[in-house]
């Protein structure tokens, strides 16, 4: 009971801890004993430990059988001594200014789409709409306080009638999470109190020095936009140039080079070997792709190539901090395209038509004075990186008059609710990466080695990376996007349909299944969805598949002045 009143309390307080200082708020309120998630200064070092404690973990732990009041009292400790750390004056000043009010309301309306309906940190889910409705009142009392503190940078009539109108709908919505209408939710009031705040953000020149800021676009209008946050570069070594004309002869190679198969040792494996254009820059033929030695099969599926720049790190296992890294470690991975950097360089310069390309390019790259690897590989990143541009009909049904059909409806509010698929999957991008878009999550499902469960997949994942007892089989947690085109599924392809994923999740992952996981964080209960609920499910999941124009492949490679390379085919032979 008193830790549910002190959760009660933290409501009126949340808007501002889990922006003014994210890291102590995970001693206060944390979600997991211990957490290696990436945040962004992870692309310049290397993760490390931190320790969760607070309200959620003392709710998880008191259920236990055998917990000791010392372990218990050692995470209220924690939370105790997590609240000084918001009395230094290096925070508290922030409140003498109206600018991290905005940001901080930023963030908060963000969390209200993504993570304060769906129980990712409140372990009792009865609780999830009342605190909700404790929340919203708390912020309301914040807005008043603020409009008379700061009375010529306030908040509009506008938005604030828009924001009563919201706790209105919340107050007349079923107490059952479950029966909590998500969609109508996000859709008619948080996004537009989304796109209120950011044109106040841009009117009132709203400035930040927060690392919490670091990714999110003061343009972008809606949370449904792909400019809502940047993720990885697509650009690479072209990152300054913005003029479109030169963009397009770039995108132009790019493509060129996707296609040809001169990027691999034997001048017959290209990108498109395991990135299929038509496919969704996937291979949905097999669980995994061939291998350079064409006899054995790679050890991971091919992920889709769309959408990965929402991600903060590269590889299903986190592997690289950015794309270009991964591209090379592609082409020189003697089992993918097994070519090597100089031998790369003599082969696509000896083509005329890209070296007369990359030669005019150098003048967009003045801190390089000759054409190298890194040149090849961001045209390859900015060619297939535009296809994550695209938008599907559930972005198009929450920014604009458009329709979704109530099953979508449906499977969307199970989404965010029982099924429990929003923990892990976060709005907009339905990845890994939740609110403020810093880090990319990682996961473990105890995904099987086969569909009869017979053994855990031996694959170790995150834990080749970074070894750690919470790391091992654990896999970055990728969009959900497109999910209906991209099968087969799971790091090693397991399943072969969405059907499958779904009794996956349902039984509880692998050590619902019986496996011995244990350090699985997915839930091992079981669901108990019904067949109606499923099938709900998958029409949510169809509607997040993008409008995508594909393009035609090239019709011919270009010209090599060494004869045998001439005889490469477009896109390769295996």
């Amino acid at each position: 009971i008193q830790i549910n009143e002190t959760r009660n309390g933290l409501k009126s307080m949340d808007f501002w801890f889990r922006y003014l200082e994210p890291t102590a708020y995970k001693k206060i309120n944390g979600p997991l004993p211990v957490e290696w998630e990436t945040e962004v200064f992870e692309k310049f070092e290397k993760p490390y430990k931190r320790e969760g404690a607070g309200l959620t973990l003392a709710a998880l732990y008191i259920e236990e059988k055998n917990f000791t009041k010392d372990s218990l009292m050692q995470l209220v400790r924690s939370s105790v001594q997590a609240t000084e750390i918001y009395a230094a004056d290096s925070i508290t000043k922030n409140l003498q200014s109206y600018h991290h009010f905005y940001l901080c309301n930023r963030l908060f309306l963000l969390n209200l789409a993504a993570i304060y309906t769906t129980g990712f940190e409140c372990p009792d889910t009865s609780r999830v709409i009342p605190e909700l409705r404790l929340l919203m009142e708390g912020v309301s009392t914040i807005y008043q306080s603020f409009s008379k503190s700061f009375p010529q940078k306030s908040l509009n009539s506008s938005y604030l009638s828009l924001y009563n109108s919201a706790i209105d709908f919340v107050s007349r919505q079923p107490q059952n999470y479950s029966s909590f209408d998500h969609f109508s939710f996000i859709k008619n009031y948080v996004n537009p109190l989304f796109t209120h705040n950011q044109q106040a953000i841009k009117q009132y020149q709203v400035a930040s020095r927060s690392f919490v800021d670091y990714t999110l676009n003061k343009t972008s209008g809606s949370i449904f936009n792909k400019e809502l946050y940047n993720g990885l570069n697509p650009k690479g070594i072209y990152l300054r140039v913005d003029d479109e004309k030169v963009l397009k002869e770039i995108d132009k190679v790019g493509k060129l080079l996707f296609y040809d198969p001169i990027l691999s040792g034997n001048n017959k494996r290209s990108c498109v070997s395991c990135h299929k254009p038509t496919e969704y820059f996937t291979d949905t033929l097999t669980a995994a792709s061939l291998q350079y030695n064409r006899k054995n099969f790679l050890p991971r599926n091919s992920p889709s190539l769309i959408n990965v720049l929402y991600n903060h790190l590269a590889m299903l296992d986190g592997h690289h901090i950015s794309l270009q890294n991964q591209t090379k470690a592609v082409i020189t991975n003697p089992i993918e395209l097994g070519n090597a950097e100089t031998a790369l360089l003599q082969k696509v310069l000896s083509c005329p038509d890209y070296k007369k390309v990359f030669k005019k390019l150098l003048e967009y790259t003045p801190l390089e004075t000759e054409i190298t690897f890194d040149h090849i590989t961001s045209a390859i990143t900015l060619y297939y990186s535009k296809f994550s541009k695209y938008y599907a009909p559930f972005d198009e049904a929450m920014n604009t008059n458009k329709s979704l059909s109530e099953e979508s409806k449906k499977g969307f509010n199970l989404f965010m609710s029982k099924a429990q698929c929003a923990t892990c999957h976060f709005v907009p991008q339905f990845n890994g990466v939740k609110p403020p878009f810093i880090g990319s999550e990682f996961e473990v499902l105890g995904v099987p080695a086969d569909t009869g469960f017979k053994k855990l997949s031996p694959d170790k994942g995150r834990y080749e990376v970074n070894p750690a007892f919470e790391t091992l089989n654990a896999f970055r947690t990728g969009s959900l996007r497109n999910t209906e085109h991209t099968g087969p599924y799971m790091h090693n392809g397991v399943f072969k349909t969405m059907k499958q994923v779904i009794d996956f999740y349902d039984a509880g992952g692998g050590a619902g299944r019986g496996l011995t996981v244990n350090n699985q964080t997915l839930s091992s209960d079981s669901l108990r969805l019904t067949k109606t609920e499923k099938e709900n499910l998958i029409r949510f999941l169809q509607s997040l598949n993008e409008n995508i124009l594909f393009e035609t492949t090239p019709a011919t490679l270009p010209l090599s002045k060494i004869k045998e390379l001439n005889a490469r085919k477009v896109g390769g032979e295996y």
